[in-house]
């Protein structure tokens, strides 16, 4: 099992508007001892989005989906997510109780009177209409729910507006009330150096080596061309279980020290 994240919208891969999900989600998970497998980003194309999730579906990732989850004619997650499972939209109770009590705050609010058969009313619980088998997720933010859908062994795929903030909100309350139990399982770290002047290919071998004598240790390379204040580097490090990485990074520096590379600790 891994978690992914789905990113929806047009707005992003235009550039329209800059995504923050991506980071945010990361830090998210990293606060609980967690990581992000996967991410991917896409139009608001119903053929690739159907495609995307029917995919993901046949895995038993958890998997954050946000945007286009609403009701207007550039939303298709919904009819998507129904589409990739073979399965009917159909208005859930709960969503529907909600979007309704939504709709009654903003009629007090503006102080004019609610009428629910009026189209637009109606409309609204489009916003409540899910695959055939969905669980909603609340929203602290505007009472409007998501919708989550079970799958595989332990996969799970969880739907929210493109809105961070009532995404994040959500994201945190779906970590911590399903996977509080995998918080901090597998402690990490990670050591490095810079390396100046050096050429990945020529140390390739060395860490191709260090992985292999200290699995489950991952060897990583960050290539910089440098700039006006720093040389061409690269940082080299090691990550993973505390008790191998400390290990590997001495064996690293050993065989820096041996090849007569210049390297400083980052």
């Amino acid at each position: 099992m891994a978690f992914g994240l789905i990113i929806i919208g047009d707005e992003i891969l235009s550039g329209k508007r800059a995504d923050k999900h991506f980071p945010k989600v990361v830090e998210l998970l990293a606060a609980r001892g967690l990581s992000l497998g996967w991410a991917e980003y896409v139009g608001d194309d119903r053929a690739r989005i159907t495609a995307t999730l029917k995919r993901s579906f046949s895995s038993d990732d958890v998997v954050f989906s946000c945007g286009g989850i609403g009701a207007t004619p550039d939303d298709h997650t919904r009819q998507c997510a129904a589409a990739a499972l073979d399965v009917p939209l159909v208005l859930h109770p709960e969503a529907k109780q909600k979007i309704q009590e939504r709709m009654l705050d903003m009629a007090r609010e503006a102080g004019v009177p609610f009428d629910l058969n009026k189209p637009e009313n109606l409309h609204r619980l489009k916003m409540g209409e899910f695959p055939q088998g969905a669980d909603i997720i609340p929203n602290p933010y505007n009472k409007i729910p998501g919708f989550s859908i079970r799958h595989g062994k332990g996969g799970a795929h969880y739907f929210m507006p493109g809105f961070p903030v009532m995404a994040w909100p959500m994201i945190e309350w779906l970590l911590d009330t399903h996977y509080a139990h995998l918080f901090h399982q597998q402690p990490s770290t990670e050591q490095s150096v810079l390396v100046f002047e050096a050429m990945e290919s020529a140390l390739t071998p060395m860490m191709e080596q260090i992985e292999h004598d200290y699995a489950p240790v991952k060897v990583f390379s960050l290539p910089s061309v440098g700039d006006a204040n720093t040389r061409r580097h690269i940082e080299l490090g090691v990550k993973g279980p505390p008790e191998s990485v400390a290990p590997a990074f001495e064996r690293l520096k050993a065989e820096l020290t041996k090849r007569g590379e210049e390297f400083t600790p980052t």
